[in-house]
């Protein structure tokens, strides 16, 4: 999973890419300072692989992993070469979601780029420079198809839906709402990647004090969870403040630290649980004396192509997989305990994996 971090400059964002990755990215009180795409892998925390590791005293412990790309504060008229302009944009084109940070905190030591703190007005300019440069993108593909279309009745096809995006966005409206029932417009419009086409998360970023509650008396942050709903988006609550402080701590300084802050969950954790709910995701484990390991898939995947995230070949050439859930499998300390139980499944093609399935794939090439 790859997840794009955008923003107006000095919302939190880099303080919170820093915390997610502790990967350093300078972040400072004056926009522009992140002036290169900072890539981050950060490895999902989950618990189910660390005790199975236990279980099996297993020489590996393999999470799944989440990329994170975060590029230069956006300003209004970056398309046009305001501040840094959006050249930054192209590095996030290729990702799954878009993580919004917003502003949802009042403090005169930090400087608002355009004076006030206003997460709707924010949004609003953020989404206007995602649409701006879809519509460059939209530009040069037109040119491109118009030379085709005289000769190649599915370049003429094309070009009419091309025309029909460009002006659904310059209405200002979101590529993600732009409906299309045909298959080759669908798969097209898949192929352009435009980032107001991508689905969003919103990181509502609040004080210290605001933490606890969830910001439930924030009227800022209740603003950007209307418009979220309205948008068919997801909003985690964080202070990406306290995340930074929370990345320099080993987990049992982190557990403590949460509890005094009245926080059950850290916001990588909220983040994470966001992204899998927005994209549709879960995760099957695999287990062993080797390896314990976690594979990220879409639900409603097959075991089959489950197998194929593993290796083209266990798809290729998969018989059976041998499936238990995870609580089972800890209860009874072992496969061979768990099957005589009854709680091992030999599953075929057509089963569709669950999330926490340990899974042994039979296969044949």
């Amino acid at each position: 999973m790859k997840l794009g971090i955008v923003g107006l400059p000095n919302v939190g964002k880099s303080t919170l890419f820093n915390s997610l990755t502790k990967a350093g990215a300078e972040s400072a009180n004056y926009p522009f300072c992140t002036i290169d795409p900072n890539v981050g892998i950060v490895p999902v925390p989950d618990k189910r692989i660390q005790l199975l590791g236990e279980l099996y005293k297993t020489k590996k412990v393999t999470p799944a992993v989440i990329e994170f790309v975060d590029i230069a504060g956006l300003v209004k008229g970056a398309s046009k070469g305001e501040g840094l302009g959006n050249q930054f944009l192209s590095n996030i084109r290729e990702v799954d979601a878009i993580v919004h940070v917003v502003r949802c905190f009042e403090d005169s030591n930090v400087i608002h780029v355009d004076g006030s703190v206003d997460p709707l007005r924010d949004i609003e300019t953020i989404n206007l420079e995602l649409i701006f440069s879809d519509l460059e993108i939209l530009e040069r593909r037109i040119a491109k198809t118009t030379k085709l279309a005289n000769n190649d009745k599915k370049a003429a096809k094309e070009l009419v839906l091309q025309k029909r995006i460009r002006e659904h966005l310059e209405e200002g409206k979101l590529a993600k709402t732009f409906i299309t029932e045909d298959e080759d417009e669908a798969a097209w419009l898949s192929e352009y990647n435009l980032l107001t086409g991508k689905p969003v998360i919103f990181a509502a970023n609040v004080s210290e004090d605001d933490l606890a509650d969830d910001a439930a008396s924030n009227e800022m942050v209740a603003q950007v969870r209307e418009y979220a709903a309205s948008e068919n988006c997801e909003v985690f609550v964080i202070c990406a403040q306290i995340e930074q402080e929370i990345a320099e701590l080993d987990d049992d300084e982190k557990a403590m630290f949460l509890e005094e802050l009245g926080l059950s969950e850290s916001g990588l954790d909220k983040l994470i649980a966001a992204s899998y709910r927005l994209l549709g995701l879960i995760s099957y484990l695999t287990a062993g004396e080797d390896e314990c390991r976690a594979w990220t898939i879409k639900l409603g995947t097959k075991a089959p192509q489950a197998a194929g995230k593993i290796h083209s070949d266990f798809e290729r050439g998969f018989i059976k997989a041998e499936v238990v859930n995870y609580k089972d499998l800890l209860e009874y300390g072992s496969l061979a305990a768990a099957r005589e139980k009854g709680l091992v499944g030999m599953e075929g093609k057509e089963y569709v994996v669950k999330d926490g399935d340990v899974i042994l794939f039979r296969f044949n090439v």
